[in-house]
């Protein structure tokens, strides 16, 4: 996939695939609804990978997010690109992620973001393990910053101050099937 020609699978509201669009050209201020994902990455003692948005990001530059997001190509199913997207994203191979569960698989949002533009997916919730030995090199086009935190203190720091993370990281985390997948009851 060349950076600038990747495609998103537009859907339908039942979630059908309904046809593709340049990803460069879909998020705008009538974003139609398309398929997508997130992923939490939990750490060896049980600490969650928060990363912050990269300042260049078209939609929500700079706030603090889950620890990838992407979305499947044509064809592609939501595990394969999960496993590219943690390349793409954070430097890892794909043996660098293990036990990779959907938590919540119907999850989907729409959000606005201050320039008016808008984000509208179909986006189920993913967690995975990071392997003993493995390194996160987030690729600064992505990611501006990390920082892994327990899954409570994340809860707690959404509620307290939901402007600096991102909408769907906040609707994500109300759900009590994800927060019990992160260790928080």
């Amino acid at each position: 996939m060349i950076k600038g020609r990747e495609l998103v699978v537009l859907a339908d509201d039942g979630g059908k695939p309904t046809g593709t669009a340049p990803k460069a050209t879909v998020h705008t201020t009538d974003t139609p609804l398309h398929l997508a994902f997130s992923c939490y990455l939990i750490g060896g003692a049980g600490e969650v990978l928060l990363t912050r948005r990269a300042l260049g990001k078209r939609t929500w530059p700079g706030v603090w997010t889950n620890s990838m997001c992407g979305h499947p190509g044509p064809g592609e199913d939501t595990v394969g690109a999960l496993l590219r997207r943690g390349t793409q994203e954070l430097g890892l191979k794909p043996e660098d992620l293990t036990d990779v569960t959907c938590v919540l698989p119907d999850f989907r949002y729409r959000a606005v973001d201050s320039s008016g533009i808008v984000e509208f997916e179909i986006c189920p919730v993913y967690t995975a393990r990071l392997a003993p030995g493995a390194t996160v090199a987030p690729l600064p086009d992505e990611v501006d910053q990390m920082a892994w935190s327990t899954p409570s203190r994340l809860v707690d720091a959404v509620r307290c101050a939901p402007f600096a993370f991102s909408p769907w990281m906040g609707e994500q985390l109300a759900h009590a099937e994800l927060r019990a997948a992160l260790g928080v009851s």
